[in-house]
């Protein structure tokens, strides 16, 4: 275990890879843990000379907790009367605790990788702090365009649905998380049953603090839409995007390509939601490509 001091908040993090590997920042998305960076997935990393850093978002994991429970239709109200939404943090918050880390890390600049709502905080860690990202790969993430496809009604249910209290009823709780991943994964690469409990069982064991999720979503929210920033982007990106997510249609990841300049989309068959062990070499793959461009561009 291992915290870092930034901005006022801890963040739990670990690193992973030789001293002298290429620094390779992972953010993971809404409401999971650093944990959902598969182990065999930054092992292929690693192998490929990154030194691999993956860490709990505030709100989330053993990272500092917030307090309140602001609702989706007070944050859209605010905004609909042009007001600024009453939450604890917003995503600009949530990009600053990641250049934070770097800081304490004494990474002068990284490779960023970021899924779903990870991939929207890189975007923001890329455009406004251009000088600390070297690549960027955006993974089933989207520019918050309001104009895109919104997500199939069972995949919304996922972040809207409160789970049981496993310090009340376990087995709820992890039928509940078994059918969540169900919803939302891949069904080309279903994953075993076995293994999906043990996942849900391992996380909350190690953390469990359902309103983060409230307040996580808040923060997506209020951010809007990234369109205006995204021309801002000077590394090289990658997006990549299976073509069956249901929670973020994959028109998401046509729009964040075509609004970055010089993108590059890959678009995965049978891809949805999550990170199967099948696509651990595409992913790394696309990871792998953002970083040799942004070697050439130095």
């Amino acid at each position: 275990m291992a915290q870092a001091r930034v901005n006022g908040i801890n963040l739990e993090y670990e690193v992973h890879g030789a001293d002298d590997g290429e620094p390779l920042l992972l953010i993971m998305g809404l409401g999971v843990q650093l944990t959902r960076w598969p182990q065999g997935l930054y092992e292929k990393l690693v192998a490929r000379g990154f030194r691999v850093i993956r860490f709990d978002n505030r709100d989330v994991g053993l990272s500092t907790k917030f307090s309140g429970a602001p609702t989706i239709e007070s944050v859209i109200g605010a905004l609909m009367q042009g007001q600024k939404p009453d939450i604890p943090y917003t995503l600009d918050d949530m990009a600053a605790d990641s250049v934070g880390l770097l800081d304490y890390l004494g990474v002068d600049h990284a490779h960023v990788a970021g899924a779903s709502m990870g991939g929207m905080i890189g975007q923001l860690v890329a455009a406004d702090y251009p000088e600390r990202v070297r690549s960027f790969t955006a993974i089933f993430t989207s520019t918050g365009n309001p104009g895109l496809p919104p997500a199939q009604p069972d995949a919304m249910a996922v972040l809207t649905t409160r789970a049981p209290d496993p310090n009340k009823d376990m087995e709820a709780y992890l039928a509940h998380s078994i059918r969540s991943s169900r919803t939302i994964g891949s069904a080309a690469y279903p994953l075993e049953e076995s293994y999906l409990r043990e996942r849900a069982l391992r996380d909350v064991q190690r953390a469990y603090e359902p309103l983060g999720v409230a307040r996580q979503i808040a923060a997506v929210i209020a951010n809007g839409d990234r369109r205006p920033k995204l021309a801002n982007i000077k590394a090289p990106v990658v997006v990549l995007h299976g073509d069956a997510d249901p929670l973020v249609p994959l028109e998401g990841g046509k729009d964040l390509a075509a609004n970055v300049p010089g993108a590059e989309l890959r678009i995965v068959p049978g891809m949805g939601h999550d990170l199967p062990p099948a696509l651990y070499d595409a992913i790394a793959d696309a990871i792998t490509s953002a970083a040799e461009r942004g070697r050439a561009s130095t």
